[in-house]
């Protein structure tokens, strides 16, 4: 038997962009041999589609969608089709269609619902009774949706929940099991699902099939990477990482199969994550063109490479808007920059406006010394002019604050954190540094060399250092990976070996934050835990276990 594995990039919503782009791979995959495809999960409509799901108009039109699809296929052969589906007595469930002869034949549930990090399926479905089996060529398939695989007590030592779909699976006879997924990426989970997979089909004796969506949904990535394993848990066929693919799994003549090999660094998975997540977001959202501020520093160096090999470089604006306090060496940086990717540049020096600014506030703010304001109101005129040249061109803004400074509120709110899209606001500093350098050895050269080396600088008052208010990054992400990834508290990350004062004054600094976080961009999950979705914290808040007391 041939299965085809349609790891495919859907747009939320797009019902026919969504089955036409199926029925445009199957046509492929029978034609190549296939003799029954497979679909990511929700396909139909596009994952995670959110609070559409609470329309009756949007279902209905999810159910016209997979009519459509069995009606494009009909003289082809069978497609397992990821969609919702109302059951008994209107209930909702995320789960997949199977079509065949130009119609929906039969309708198979997802059983475990995740509502964890990103995942909030209580909220739309209800679990199906339990997972279902078909035949087909003389063979059992077992179905399973994403979640469904992913609770296997001797893998994990623990289940989250009390049942294991693929042991039902396989008391009914399964002999092959198939799963829709629509997983996001994060840094090095690629690793772990492998294991797992091979894990789970050596210990049942079977191959196991992951067919995963692929590209950017608002904050969520997903990298692909559909995979089959053998009955022993080796590789049998995987496919094309951030990119689309058609993944056919012969499980008779198994050296016929095509194993794509992936680079699995952090640097390259961070990367190709980023530029799969901007590009997606952009085009997905209606737009041609972004514009940034360069401001000759590492973040800005990195967003705009990102958003060039994204979009191309023609499409890219990188915009100066030098003060009295920029360097002449941040201007030539932020030029070569330019150059080494042919993005195109605009020049708005903003000394005149910080004039007019301190003349009209002069009258509310005498006697009061320069301080933070001052600052601030730099960031928020360059925040201005960016949304000014958004509003006039159409393009959108691309914030270029990073993960580090975004979680201890070292951003200016109305200023560099205005924007349509903060691409980096998931990536620690030291990331960002670790990506640069990557990317820097290749050909030639991305990021000019003094960019790396310089110390970093908001360069908002005279020889102005992040380090002058911020402790050193490398030790600063360390922290913030305890309390984010974590949620360890001050004991606990002092027990590691930190400062006491240091870590108290770190935690401090990310609640106080909270509410800045709460008015950025949204942002590219790559980390396990991101500001955004999966991240839910109180704003009116006094968070005892964040000081030492």
């Amino acid at each position: 038997m041939r299965l085809a594995l349609l790891q495919l990039n859907f747009t939320i919503c797009d019902l026919k962009g969504n089955s036409d782009r199926i029925i445009k791979a199957a046509e492929r995959a029978f034609g190549q041999g296939a003799d029954i495809c497979i679909t990511p999960e929700l396909a139909v409509c596009g994952y995670p589609p959110r609070d559409l799901l609470f329309s009756q108009s949007f279902v209905a039109g999810c159910l016209e969608a997979v009519e459509e699809v069995a009606g494009g296929v009909a003289d082809l052969g069978p497609v397992l089709v990821g969609t919702p589906f109302p059951g008994k007595g209107g209930v909702l469930h995320n789960g997949a269609c199977l079509v065949m002869n130009g119609k929906p034949v039969r309708y198979f549930g997802k059983t475990l619902l995740p509502n964890y990090d990103v995942f909030d399926e209580q909220r739309y479905f209800g679990s199906f009774k339990e997972p279902e089996v078909f035949e087909f060529k003389g063979r059992t398939i077992g179905v399973s949706v994403c979640e469904d695989i992913w609770n296997d007590k001797d893998f994990w030592e623990v289940r989250r929940y009390g049942q294991d779909p693929v042991e039902v699976l396989v008391d009914k006879g399964a002999e092959i099991i198939v799963n829709l997924s629509a997983s996001p990426f994060s840094l090095g989970k690629q690793k772990i699902r492998s294991a797992m997979l091979a894990s789970l089909a050596a210990k049942y004796g079977l191959p196991v099939l992951f067919c995963n969506q692929v590209g950017g949904n608002d904050d969520l990535i997903f990298a692909g990477r559909s995979m089959a394993v053998d009955e022993k848990g080796a590789l049998l066929a995987s496919g094309r990482e951030f990119k689309e693919d058609m993944v056919i799994v012969d499980l008779r003549n198994r050296g016929s199969n095509q194993v794509r090999t992936h680079d699995l660094s952090r640097e390259s998975e961070a990367w190709n994550g980023l530029v799969l997540g901007l590009g997606d977001y952009v085009r997905k959202c209606g737009f041609r063109e972004v514009v940034l501020g360069l401001s000759g520093g590492i973040d800005s160096a990195l967003v705009a490479a990102a958003a060039a090999r994204a979009l191309g470089p023609q499409r890219v604006t990188g915009v100066l808007m030098p003060s009295p306090y920029s360097s002449r060496g941040s201007i030539d940086d932020s030029l070569e920059l330019a150059g080494n990717l042919g993005i195109k540049t605009r020049t708005i020096p903003i000394h005149e406006l910080m004039e007019s600014y301190d003349r009209a506030l002069a009258p509310c703010f005498a006697g009061l010394e320069k301080d933070v304001t001052e600052e601030n109101i730099q960031a928020r005129i360059r925040g201005n002019l960016l949304m000014a040249l958004s509003n006039k061109l159409g393009a959108l803004v691309l914030a270029t604050g990073n993960k580090s400074e975004l979680a201890v509120g070292y951003s200016t709110i109305y200023g560099d954190m205005a924007g349509g899209l903060a691409p980096i606001s998931d990536v620690p500093k030291t990331l960002v540094y670790a990506i640069a350098r990557w990317l820097n050895t290749g050909k030639r050269p991305v990021i000019p060399l003094q960019i790396l080396t310089k110390p970093p600088s908001a360069e908002l008052r005279p020889n102005q250092k992040d380090q002058d208010t911020l402790p050193d990054y490398e030790i600063l992400d360390q922290i913030l990976h305890f309390h984010i990834q974590n949620f360890f508290g001050v004991r606990e990350i002092q027990a590691r070996g930190f400062e006491p004062e240091l870590v108290d004054r770190v935690l401090k600094m990310v609640s106080r934050a909270e509410f800045k976080r709460r008015q950025c961009p949204p942002g590219l999950k790559i980390t396990d835990t991101a500001f955004g979705t999966g991240w839910r914290m109180p704003l009116a808040a006094r968070c005892s276990f964040v000081t030492k007391k």
